[in-house]
């Protein structure tokens, strides 16, 4: 395969090249993120019944939704929620491995058969599912300078005109208000109820049945006598809106004609639809709404889109009030990002002056150099049609793949410049003698190293989804060096070496020639004590054998984390 190469080097930049551009363009569409996703797909039921208590809510909520839920395809476990302020919140999580969007049409499937059974308010209020992660990707909240504007006009400001626009930014899985939006407070007063003898539910009913929205028809619809001339429609006051439409409600009317309306038996006003929430900032009350990321967003993206969004929407706030994110998880993912990536530069740095001080040539130097890249830009290629991401493991993987990428363009300058010294051939001809003695231990060296990483990439559970990408980033790094090595590397050697003489003999001058003295020193004594303990083998058998029951001891009381069993017994299993 090398020999193929040598008389086609063009052939060999063009795969080179492709890989290169396959790999940047997999760099924009892979998404970031600080860790590969560890927790199983779960999909969140959250239904709303006001008033009612955590026992009310377990009885006709949240029971009868666990019930329905069970036997789900691919569920594992229901974990339920039912709170005293009227929310209840069932969450059920999928084995790993599930497609998220199919678990959510499952659940609400079977949502679909338990509503009928559900409260009337509940249903009302809609039973929402969501598929976003549970933690919080960030918080944005909006506050008045000028205390024109208390928290729950914030809140009601914040509901009715960011909230939504927030939810469809790509990437946002969901968006909670931690506020509350305005609506009409009636607080009923228990002894002029029971002085008109009236109840709740009277009061509950009369709201209903006076403040509901009406289809009043049209004024001359078809069909109609040839003496009507015009048609309209006809407009009714349906829903009302302030508190005094509220209080005139007629509640119960008398023989007399007298009523008795909601005025008289309560106090109406426009407040908060809740006061269970509150947000503050640096001791100031504000509202804000938390940001959930969907399972499969890209983090920084998605933070990025949800400050462009709230730019956008900040031109059309009121006089006085301004957003600010206290909370942004997405600066600790770009850190750890950035970090990762400038020890990945200055990895290859330092490996490119390793190469430099044992090869003593540029041209040897500049090959593997070259190498680097082209089999990093393939592991991102492999890496997006796999559907991993960027994140801190498969960059760490990167990392430690940089000396092993450089050992198979190494192993064929080495050889083909060893050719040319003791033989005098050209580089061509030396090359093509190299490739015949040496590709079959490159094949074998990176069977075998890949070999080594691959069985990380079958753990099941919480191991494998931590460990798969790291497995397989190295496994698909190391290919494409051996590829390179097959095909690039041996058309560099051909096209851009310089020919040696034979006997030609490294630097004796300089600081290379110091260097090459101390190491040829090192290397001699490093043979005298190889030697003498060949002489001495029964003694450091048994230091080897010691050494092996020291790590075995160390290693049975080492704390244990994300092992399924023990291999030596230890008190941690």
């Amino acid at each position: 395969m090398g020999t193929y190469f040598i008389d086609r080097p063009v052939f060999a930049w063009v795969i080179a090249v492709f890989i290169l551009v396959a790999g940047a363009l997999a760099i924009t569409g892979l998404p970031i993120a600080q860790y590969p996703t560890v927790a199983p797909p779960s999909v969140v039921v959250t239904a709303m019944y006001p008033g009612a208590t955590a026992q009310t809510l377990d009885n006709s909520i949240t029971s009868l939704i666990e019930q329905e839920l069970n036997g789900a395809p691919g569920l594992e476990y229901i974990e339920s929620q039912s709170q005293a302020n009227g929310q209840a919140q069932v969450t059920a999580t999928f084995s790993p491995g599930t497609n998220i969007d199919l678990a959510a049409v499952e659940v609400q499937n079977r949502l679909k058969r338990v509503e009928p059974r559900l409260p009337q308010a509940v249903t009302q209020q809609g039973v929402q599912v969501t598929k976003a992660r549970s933690n919080f990707l960030m918080v944005v909240a909006l506050s008045s300078k000028d205390g024109s504007m208390d928290p729950i006009a914030l809140g009601d400001y914040l509901s009715r005109n960011v909230l939504n626009e927030v939810k469809r930014v790509p990437g946002v899985g969901d968006a909670i208000l931690f506020g509350t939006e305005r609506a009409m407070r009636i607080w009923l007063d228990p002894a002029k109820l029971v002085g008109f003898k009236l109840t709740p539910a009277d009061v509950a009913n009369a709201v209903r049945a006076q403040n509901a929205q009406v289809a009043s028809g049209a004024l001359g619809e078809l069909p109609s006598t040839s003496d009507v001339q015009i048609t309209a429609p006809i407009v009714v006051t349906g829903q009302l809106t302030t508190p005094e439409a509220f209080g005139s409600i007629i509640l119960r009317a008398n023989p007399d004609g007298s009523v008795v309306r909601l005025r008289d038996v309560a106090r109406v006003e426009l407040g908060g639809q809740a006061y269970a929430t509150a947000a503050r900032i640096n001791g100031n009350p504000t509202s804000a709404i938390g940001i959930q990321l969907s399972p499969t967003a890209n983090a920084l993206a998605t933070a990025g889109a949800v400050r462009a969004k709230m730019d956008e929407l900040q031109r059309f706030f009121p006089q006085g009030v301004s957003y600010v994110i206290p909370y942004d998880t997405s600066k600790f993912v770009r850190i750890s990002i950035e970090e990762v990536v400038k020890t990945l530069f200055e990895a290859v740095f330092l490996v490119f002056l390793v190469m430099l001080l044992f090869l003593q040539n540029i041209r040897y130097t500049l090959i593997p150099t070259i190498v680097v890249p082209v089999a990093l830009m393939g592991t991102f290629a492999v890496m997006f049609a796999l559907g991993f991401s960027i994140n801190v493991l498969t960059m760490f993987g990167m990392v430690l793949a940089i000396g092993i990428l450089v050992d198979d363009a190494i192993v064929v300058v080495e050889n083909v410049e060893r050719i040319m010294t003791e033989e005098g051939l050209s580089p061509r001809e030396a090359t093509r003698k190299a490739m015949h003695q040496i590709t079959g231990a490159i094949i074998g060296i990176t069977l075998v190293l890949t070999v080594v990483f691959l069985p990380m990439a079958f753990f099941g559970g919480a191991v494998g989804a931590i460990y798969r990408q790291f497995s397989l980033s190295m496994a698909a790094s190391m290919a494409f060096s051996a590829l390179m090595a097959l095909t690039l590397t041996p058309a560099l050697c051909a096209t851009i070496l310089k020919p040696v003489e034979a006997g030609h003999h490294i630097e004796k001058r300089g600081f290379f020639g110091w260097f090459n003295r101390g190491f040829a020193k090192t290397a001699t004594g490093y043979q005298g004590v190889i030697a003498r303990i060949l002489t001495r083998t029964g003694r450091f058998m048994l230091i080897f054998v010691a050494l092996l029951a020291i790590v075995a001891w160390l290693y049975a009381r080492l704390p244990s984390s994300f092992r399924s069993r023990c291999w030596v017994p230890s008190p941690a299993c």
